[in-house]
């Protein structure tokens, strides 16, 4: 009789990163330019590549659909995120909380993926560089860029179904910044022990497959440019595939952090602080990783440059 009358939840509030006025303020401005960073670095690699011919090779084909996972990727979470820091009532729709989770599970799903068929990609070229041309065709290319989005929207779409099967009456205040399925569990008027396993599994096979993908490939890179006999061979590799693992390191480490370890009854400042650093922060370092530490890209930056000046 109790649970007939309470209500199910319409809406969530979020507690959002501070309560206090003049620190949402200045959260306000700093990711508000962590955001037009992010847009513009991500929008300027998928100009650069897609007019300079150099960078028409499978190498930037990947790396194009990272910018472009990115770019949606942030902005599934920091415009909403600042339109709350400077309102009253930070609350979203069910609907709304359902459609942050399915997208924002998609793109970073397929930014994990992508990451991994690109440490594969770096393997080819370096371990296997007289087959790479071969071995990684435009239609194996593509390929895989369909597939990484493939996995993407497959795990996004089970954890997104596991998430908002459960019942959530009455509890809608969430202590985070946007609707993500950890925090959304601890709201659940049911068991959720199914639905934490179903996300772990699902991680197994997001996250730590790809790693596993990741590691075997940059065993094997150690070991060929180790045997290389030109220093300058050695540099360029290292100077390729360093940016990458970078990027891997500061995605997959944060993103693990969140979804491999048991669903806490609370929301931690440090978790919210964690989930900051792979839905904001990642994506706007990515493009500056790549560009600063890249020769061809910084290349065709200087002729689209010196095109328009």
């Amino acid at each position: 009789m109790g649970e007939e009358n309470q209500s199910y939840v319409t809406e969530f509030i979020l507690l959002g990163l501070s309560q206090d006025p003049q620190t949402e303020v200045l959260l306000f401005f700093l990711f508000l330019v962590t955001y037009v960073l992010t847009v513009l670095g991500n929008l300027l690699i998928i100009v650069l590549i897609h007019i300079d011919s150099k960078l028409h090779t499978p190498m930037y084909f990947f790396l194009r659909n990272l910018s472009f996972a990115d770019l949606c990727f942030s902005t599934t979470t920091v415009p909403q995120l600042l339109i709350h820091l400077l309102a009253k009532k930070k609350s979203i729709s069910f609907a709304g909380c359902s459609t942050q989770i399915f997208v924002f599970l998609l793109l970073g799903g397929t930014e994990c993926a992508l990451l991994a068929v690109m440490s594969y990609d770096r393997y080819v070229a370096v371990c296997k560089p007289l087959h790479y041309s071969t071995i990684m065709t435009q239609g194996v290319c593509a390929l895989m860029a369909f597939g990484s989005w493939g996995s993407g929207a497959f795990v996004s779409l089970i954890d997104t179904s596991f998430t908002l099967s459960l019942p959530y009456r009455d509890k809608n205040t969430i202590n985070h910044f946007f609707c993500e399925p950890p925090t959304l569990l601890q709201l659940a008027s049911a068991d959720t022990y199914s639905t934490e396993m179903t996300i772990f599994g699902m991680g197994v096979g997001i996250l730590l497959a790809p790693v596993s993908l990741i590691l075997v490939s940059y065993w094997n890179i150690i070991c060929t440019v180790i045997r290389m006999q030109s220093g300058e061979g050695r540099l360029k590799v290292f100077s390729t595939c360093g940016s990458h693992l970078v990027v891997v390191i500061l995605f997959y480490g944060s993103a693990i952090f969140t979804y491999m370890r048991p669903n806490s009854k609370t929301m931690k400042e440090r978790d919210k602080m964690i989930s900051v650093f792979y839905s904001t922060i990642t994506p706007m370092l990515n493009p500056l990783i790549y560009s600063l530490r890249n020769k061809d890209v910084k290349g065709a930056l200087r002729k689209l440059i010196a095109r328009y000046s």
